[in-house]
Order: C-alpha cells, then sequence, then structure tokens
C-alpha cells in the first residue's frame, strides 16, 4: 500500500512502489527550482515519474538541479513529446536521442500531436527508441478542431500500433489545459472516445490519461477504477488526486471503488538504473 495516515477506514487498494498500474504522472511547466524541490519532498511517495512538459528543459538554466532532485527521491523523468515533434522537423532525432542521453533519461516520450506524422512514422520511431529507452508514445492531436475529427476506432488502432511497436505505456493526450485530443475543447471528456478504447480489448493498465483537471482525474478513477494511471498532475494536485483515488474527496466518496486487488499474481519487476531512479517494467505478457 501506498504510505497512509494510520485510520480506522476501509480503502481500496494502492500498489508499492515500483508500480506498473496506478500511476501518477506529474508535469513541471517550469516551476521556480525551490518550489519544484518542495513538492518532490512532500509528495514523492505518491509520484511516480515526472515530465518536463513540452520543450521547458531548453529554457530552465538550471535543470540539472531539478534532475538532481529527482535522483535523491528515485523518481524518474522524462521531456514532453513537443521537444522530440521539434527535433523531428527539422530532421534531428539522432540528436534528440543523443540529448535525451545525455541527461540521463531512461524514458522518453513520441508523440505527433502537432507535427504532420503518421501514427505509422511515430510507431517506427517508437521501434527505434524502444531498445535503449521505456517509451512513452502519445495518442491525439492538441489543435481541438482536428482532434474532434479523429475517429473513436483512430485512437484505438493507434494504441495498438504503438504498442506493438514497443511502447511501455500509450498516453491519451488531453494537454496541460485539459481541452483537446480525449477531451473536448470544454473540458469535458469525450466518453464515445473511452468508450471505444476500454471497449477494444487493449489493455488499461497499459494506458495513462492525461488529466489535469479534478473532473477528468474523477471521470477517470470513477468509470476504471482507483489505480488507472493517471498524466499531467499539476505538482500541488498531487495529494488531491491521491483523496480521489481512495474515495476521500466529495467527487469519489459514494463511487463504487473497489479494493482493486492487483490483476498478476506477481508484481512486475522494476528496471534499475545507473543513477538510482527506477520505473515499473512493461508488462510481460
Amino acid at each position: 500500500m501506498t504510505p497512509l495516515v494510520r485510520s480506522a477506514l476501509d480503502l481500496p487498494f494502492r500498489p508499492v512502489k515500483p508500480r506498473a498500474t496506478g500511476i501518477t504522472m506529474v508535469i513541471d511547466n517550469g516551476l521556480p527550482t525551490g518550489a519544484f524541490r518542495d513538492h518532490i519532498a512532500s509528495t514523492a511517495p505518491l509520484i511516480d515519474v515526472v515530465k518536463f512538459g513540452w520543450g521547458t528543459v531548453v529554457v530552465t538554466p538550471d535543470i540539472g538541479a531539478k534532475i538532481a532532485v529527482l535522483d535523491e527521491h528515485g523518481l524518474d523523468f522524462f521531456f514532453g513529446g513537443t521537444l522530440f515533434e521539434k527535433h523531428v522537423l527539422q530532421d534531428r532525432f539522432d540528436e534528440y536521442r543523443a540529448f535525451c542521453r545525455a541527461w540521463g533519461c531512461r524514458v522518453v516520450e513520441v508523440s505527433n500531436g502537432t507535427v504532420a506524422l503518421s501514427n505509422e512514422e511515430k510507431a517506427r520511431y517508437v521501434g527505434k527508441l524502444s531498445g535503449e529507452f521505456t517509451v512513452f508514445s502519445e495518442v491525439g492531436l492538441k489543435d481541438t478542431a482536428r482532434s474532434e475529427r479523429m475517429g473513436t476506432w483512430d485512437w484505438v488502432e493507434y494504441i495498438r500500433q504503438d504498442l506493438e511497436a514497443g511502447a511501455s505505456l500509450v498516453i491519451a493526450e488531453a494537454r496541460e489545459s485539459g481541452r483537446s485530443g480525449i477531451c473536448h475543447a470544454d473540458g469535458k471528456l469525450r466518453s464515445d472516445v473511452l468508450d471505444a478504447i476500454l471497449g477494444s480489448g487493449v489493455d488499461v493498465d497499459r494506458l495513462l490519461f492525461e488529466a489535469p483537471t479534478k473532473d477528468l482525474q474523477a471521470s477517470f478513477i470513477r468509470r476504471i477504477g482507483p489505480n488507472v494511471n493517471l498524466g499531467n498532475v499539476a505538482p500541488g494536485d498531487v495529494i488531491g488526486v491521491e483523496t480521489l483515488r481512495l474515495g476521500l474527496r466529495s467527487d469519489t466518496l459514494t463511487a463504487a471503488l473497489p479494493p482493486a486487488v492487483p490483476r498478476r499474481a506477481a508484481a512486475l519487476a522494476a528496471r534499475p538504473t545507473s543513477n538510482g531512479r527506477h520505473l515499473a517494467a512493461a508488462p510481460d505478457f
């Protein structure tokens, strides 16, 4: 179980870290390093991985200090998919891979939310990177008009392509605003897309849903359960998300949250890295 203050409450099961399910991915959009350090120190047991959003790493003078904070707490990190897309746009894929190596990344994100890159091409990049890194791919578009035109079964097909190409997790796009991808422009969940994904037979444990708002977080938890993988959680919202998972907040207080006993008999093996960070390995089917 995740460390909790002792109480008499009967709460849903939460797996211990390193987790393969119930992942909370936090997004750093440029917090001052002191604030970043405080957030991580206070909530590290509840965080599984940190994303330095879009291309912020390029303009963060003390990114090394932030990475050192994550090292101290045994947390892995990756750079936002937009940085990958910028490198591809300029035909600098090899430089992107070298950049990630130089910073000690064990995780990379591959996306095509902005650039004109087909999912087949994106999946090939997933394959190229998966031998060296844990790859999180992303499905969904950032432009709201284009996103609305993306059919439900396109989502399912693209998710399957990325998993077959070697992605450990596939992220459902929602942006840091929660107003694109799997969401409508007004921030409401595209229920038809979620229905299609959940009805497709794709293993939900290998999906991570971007959910930067409380409404989205609660919606995914009510629909999928307390151990749904959630991303783009703001550093200041980590404890709030955990209370939603455990039914300790009004939005999920009366929801039927199952005990969520792990589906697999044994925990998935952690993959240690040379700098002490770790992330749960991809499921072994």
